[in-house]
């Protein structure tokens, strides 16, 4: 978790982003847990996560 928090850091800061797409329900769980999906947006499809 620590990672994707740290690898959005370095997307934002040279203008570019991180979404996530498509997770398993258990790990939606974990992400929403840490409070990793106020920072990464998360889309249940990838096309979503792409046209968002």
């Amino acid at each position: 978790m620590s990672a994707l928090a740290a690898a959005q850091r370095d997307a934002a800061s040279a203008d570019g982003w991180i979404r996530l797409a498509s997770l398993r329900a258990t790990v939606q769980r974990v992400v929403e847990m840490v409070g990793l999906d106020t920072v990464i947006p998360c889309y249940p499809t990838l096309r979503q996560a792409l046209t968002s």
